[in-house]
């Protein structure tokens, strides 16, 4: 194993970091990701639905999540929105079928649940994550996976597939999906479609590809990788963009899915 250490110094991993993030935060990234299942779409509901629902299914080969996406699109008729707030009961035995890795239709029908009883009262998922006065990442997703799993309904088994802070997780999937619809990309990767969270509160997604690269260039010493870990990677990337961290998400996952092998050579 490489041991771990710095990459480049100060300034200069900044200008690293910056050129890797200018690399991959491009259209060519979407078409292998599962964003591409929310880019599908130009209505905000939409987005969001598919957003969601996708990032939580975001484990395992990208090409099997995309796939497992487009067929849980195509059983919402390709109109998330509309069936969510229109369909039936009946509507839902379409799908007992679906499922992804440890993702079951028990949990599938439960999150129909959850997100019809949700649009029936709001007009956007954003009002989900901001049920206190602002955006506080830890306290927010925290009372985020509260809510989610507030219905009588609620499946005990389900609550392993929407992460919380508060049993230390690392959060990556919700993390990922605010990135997706907070942060205001140019590029036209991320949304930007999500106004009242500050881009600067975002916390990084901690994949194993991202944290691996983090420790390799020296910008995570915790042992652990958890909530912690989070904060102390996010923390360092505020070092060199305080008002848009996440956006080393680009680079980090990047170099640990395409540079990794040549990266880690020079460690």
């Amino acid at each position: 194993m490489a041991k771990q250490q710095s990459f480049l110094p100060g300034d200069n991993l900044k200008a690293f970091l910056d050129e890797r993030v200018d690399k991959y935060n491009s259209l060519s990234f979407i078409e292998k990701d599962p964003i591409s299942i929310p880019h599908r779409f130009s209505k905000q509901q939409d987005i969001e639905i598919s957003g969601f629902w996708i990032a939580m299914l975001s484990w395992g080969l990208r090409k099997t999540i995309i796939n497992k996406g487009n067929e849980l699109i195509e059983l919402m008729d390709n109109a998330p929105h509309d069936f969510i707030i229109n369909h039936k009961e009946k509507d839902r035995k379409a799908f007992l079928h679906f499922k992804h890795r440890t993702f079951n239709d028990i949990d599938t029908l439960y999150f129909l649940e959850f997100l019809q009883h949700h649009y029936s009262k709001h007009d956007s998922l954003e009002d989900s994550f901001l049920l206190s006065d602002k955006y506080e990442a830890k306290s927010s997703l925290t009372n985020f996976h509260e809510y989610f799993f507030s219905l009588e309904t609620a499946p005990k088994r389900t609550r392993k597939h929407v992460a919380s802070p508060a049993k230390k997780s690392t959060a990556k999937r919700l993390n990922m999906f605010l990135r997706w619809m907070v942060r205001n990309n140019s590029t036209g990767v991320d949304f930007g479609i999500w106004k009242r969270i500050p881009t600067s509160e975002l916390m990084i997604p901690l994949d194993v590809h991202v944290d691996k690269v983090a420790r390799h260039l020296g910008l995570l010493k915790r042992k652990q990788t958890d909530w912690q870990s989070v904060e102390e990677l996010t923390n360092r990337l505020k070092e060199f963009d305080p008002d848009d961290p996440v956006k080393y998400d680009f680079a980090l996952f990047g170099i640990g899915i395409l540079e990794k092998d040549e990266l880690f050579k020079k460690l």
